[in-house]
């Protein structure tokens, strides 16, 4: 990326009134730049490129508007405005660079998140409500995009890879994302047929840049489960900047929501830094560093879940003993050095430590109780078991310990050719990944006294009428210790251009990517060392007609090298010779902007399909994903993404989202199955609105439904014995939020409010209709019938939060 400084862009464009008039003296302003317009309403003005700005439009009859721009250099921006003595602006409109329209890029506000309503604040909330991205844990940052799993994204802040911690299996052990909402200037967002530059992953690429300060800020946050305090400042001289965040969660309230019954109180806190030093117009410096804990101590007391149907009712007690004692520590540090010796040419020099040090103890011994539910209206015992046709114990214990270590060192260049007609990027990235792993993890299940062995046993147990003569095994056994290194290099030059076809603007952007890794360690002395080359290519066409559309279509291979956990089996054990998962994108869409009632509006509409080979099938327990890593499948994924943002309400920004697709795989020739991601129809509104009369009061509303997602099979089962699906997803959460500094502009100097950019009230309802929601199943064999029931695990019923937002 070319420095920003001393880079300019222009604005221009034409003020009407609500009868298409034009505006003579508005006012358009950013900072200390002024312009204004003419008696045929038309203005310009030039701000600086590769930042985000702020315009501002008034006049002294009409309400004034508020839009936001990002501009690459030298680039001529035309902005038309319709401004009126009725509405007044919400928020920030927001007009990016057709820059990522040519992408196929979908940007987000940091705005939108932070506004927000969602169990699990944060970007990951935001991307849930997109078309193509799939989650039905509202504790979880994480998500799966078309098909894939939450392995397949990649995450990227100021251009740094960051990781996810490995030993997580439960949603609401995770507490916070690595973002911190309060430091971002900058989201972007690509669900797939995504650039070279962008690494080896499947799926997705989350772009995230957090902002310099350009002047002194502090943001505060406090609410039922947790806060936030975040400050901001540069030094006299602009060459130093600083921006650092604190927060702390704590889930309590939302995990004592659930069917099971505990003593529990998990607790999540971390710190973030973004140091800025620029000595000069040539060379930039940054650090990010980030220190997180999270402590998860569980102890469940009881459980009762209601299935069945209503002619035949059944109810699943457990009473529990014991305890989990779960910890996370995380520490990251990168440094990244920017150098341009002229406006065409950059370097950058990025380097990077991420250690994490998990530990997961349990041993929970549960005691179950399966039969029929008194469903007689009146009865002294109604909703309770009655009858118990199954009856069992389980005991589950783990001692888990996790050190991981990965360094990276990556150089990268941009390079602008024939008055930045042509663009060409390059970059080359050594990675030394370090894994010191132990796994002891059983469980043992007793019903009515007999032992029950894992289904990959298969002798004959007819007691007691023969005594048992098989070995005495567990019903699940892991234990492996692993010591592991892995040595990558990787690398991708890509090429782009911007041309003409006939009267049509074209783009095209053309690269490839190599990926070699090589992988050592205790007692592994048949490891390869293997290469995957991916090409990729995007092509984009804008034709010259009366109505704004931009066409893209985008093909190329995407290889996914394993990682530790991919190379890791059902039984602990690492094959090192792993082969890196092969997707092959196919991505055709079709950008629209258009007005509607003279206010703004934009549809996105794409199709796509990936063709997937030597995939790595898994499991999926809530968030845990076990690996086969055996690269025993083929797989295939189709659908269509179809997305409407604007201002429904003049003056906010919303946005509905539909999708439908389809994921299956065939494992070793057995035929197609779906994957536990095969999420077919996907519905999502994220909407804003506030009081005409009443314009301090604001309503955030963000509703999602999803199809249910298939329900796994117990452990050692076979995955095609077991097809059935959860139910569907159902969420809606609702915000309000009574805003103190509205119309601050009108206060006289000197009131206390003034001190305040932002002070906001908030109440927040978490699944407003009190939906059931399940994550997984949980499945308990009943000894009478040889049958296995699978009991959904069901999530977060109705909370309320209250939250108190300040921003000096």
């Amino acid at each position: 990326m070319v420095s920003a400084q001393n880079q300019t862009a222009k604005v221009a464009g034409v003020v009407l009134d609500e009868n298409n008039q034009p505006v003579e003296n508005v006012n358009v302003s950013y900072q200390t730049k002024t312009s204004s317009t003419d008696k045929n309403g038309f203005y310009q003005i030039v701000v600086p490129a590769n930042q985000k700005v702020v315009l501002v439009f008034t006049h002294t009859s009409l309400k004034s508007i508020t839009v936001t721009l990002q501009l690459k250099p030298n680039e001529e921006f035309e902005y038309h405005v319709m401004m009126n003595d009725k509405a007044e602006q919400l928020s920030d409109v927001i007009i990016t660079s057709n820059r990522r329209r040519v992408q196929g890029i979908t940007s987000i506000e940091p705005e939108t998140i932070k506004t927000n309503p969602s169990a699990m604040p944060g970007v990951e909330s935001v991307l849930k409500a997109l078309p193509s991205v799939n989650a039905n844990n509202e504790l979880s940052s994480g998500y799966n995009v078309r098909g894939g799993n939450y392995d397949e994204n990649l995450v990227y802040v100021n251009e740094i890879e960051v990781y996810r911690p490995f030993l997580i299996r439960s949603g609401q052990q995770e507490g916070l994302s690595f973002t911190n909402t309060d430091m971002v200037q900058k989201i972007d967002f690509s669900a797939g047929g995504f650039q070279a530059k962008y690494g080896d992953k499947m799926s997705s690429v989350l772009d995230i840049t957090y902002r310099k300060p350009t002047k002194f800020g502090l943001t505060a946050e406090a609410s039922f489960l947790g806060g936030s305090l975040t400050g901001e400042g540069i030094s006299k001289n602009k060459k130093w900047s600083a921006i650092t965040g604190i927060r702390y969660r704590d889930n309590s309230l939302l995990v004592n929501s659930q069917e099971t019954q505990t003593n529990f109180r998990p607790t999540f806190v971390d710190v973030q830094t973004n140091v800025n030093f620029s000595p000069n117009d040539k060379w930039h410096f940054s650090f990010l560093g980030n220190a997180s804990q999270n402590k998860y101590n569980y102890q469940p007391l009881t459980r009762q879940t209601n299935f069945g149907t209503i002619d035949e009712p059944i109810a699943l007690q457990i009473f529990y003993e014991g305890q989990e004692n779960d910890k996370y520590q995380t520490l990251f540090g990168a440094f990244k050095s920017s150098f341009s010796p002229n406006d065409n040419n950059n370097y950058r020099l990025i380097t990077s430590v991420y250690h994490t040090q998990e530990q997961e103890y349990f041993d929970i011994f549960a005691a179950y109780f399966l039969g029929e539910v008194d469903t007689n209206i009146g009865s002294e015992t109604l909703g309770e078991v009655t009858f118990s046709q199954g009856i069992g114990t389980q005991l589950n214990h783990a001692r888990n310990d996790l050190d991981a270590l990965i360094v990276n060192a990556e150089v990268k260049g941009t390079h602008f050719i024939n008055l930045k007609k042509h663009q060409i990027d390059w970059g080359i990235k050594y990675t030394r990944e370090n894994f010191r792993d132990r796994i002891v993890e059983w469980e043992v299940i007793d019903s009515a006294g007999f032992s029950i062995n894992p289904p990959i046993i298969d002798i004959p147990n007819d007691q007691p009428y023969n005594p048992y003569v098989g070995p005495l095994v567990p019903y699940q056994n892991v234990r492996a210790t692993n010591f592991i290194d892995i040595d990558r290099i990787s690398g991708f030059a890509q090429w782009r251009t911007e041309t003409k076809l006939g009267n049509s603007d074209f783009w095209i952007t053309a690269g490839a990517r190599f990926h070699n890794w090589t992988v050592s360690g205790d007692g592994i002395s048949n490891a390869k060392s293997q290469i995957v080359v991916s090409p990729r290519a995007q092509f984009t066409l804008k034709p010259n007609w009366d109505r704004d559309m931009v066409f893209r279509f985008a093909t190329g291979l995407y290889h996914q090298p394993p990682f530790y956990r991919e190379l890791r089996d059902l039984n602990g054990v690492v094959n090192p010779n792993v082969k890196a998962q092969q997707s092959l994108h196919f991505v055709l869409s079709n950008d629209y902007n258009f007005k509607m009632s003279k206010r703004q509006f934009k549809l996105v509409t794409e199709a796509y399909y990936k063709s997937m080979t030597d995939v790595n099938t898994y499991t999926l327990e809530n968030v845990r994903i076990r690996y086969r890593a055996n690269n025993n499948a083929e797989a295939y994924a189709y659908g269509l993404d179809m997305r409407l943002n604007g201002e429904f309400v003049p003056g906010t920004e919303s946005w509905l989202s539909l999708g439908y697709m389809k994921t299956e795989e065939n494992q070793d020739g057995r035929g197609f199955i779906a994957r536990p991601t095969d999420q077919r129809l996907k519905v999502g509104i994220l909407f804003q609105d506030y009081m005409p009369n009443l314009p301090n009061m604001k309503l955030y509303l963000n509703l999602v439904y999803n199809t249910g997602l298939p329900g796994g099979s117990p452990s050692y089962a076979d995955a095609y014995v077991y097809q059935s699906r959860l139910r569907d997803y159902r969420r809606a959460d609702v915000g309000f939020s009574y805003v103190l500094t509205e119309r601050n502009n009108e206060r006289p100097n000197g009131h206390w409010l003034k001190r305040f950019q932002d002070l906001s009230l908030g109440f927040e309802i978490f699944n407003l209709f009190n939906n059931q929601n399940a994550i997984t199943n949980t499945w308990v064999r009943d000894v009478y019938t040889k049958n296995q029931y699978g009991i959904p695990n069901y999530m977060t019923t109705r909370v309320f939060n209250v939250k108190l937002t300040a921003k000096l």
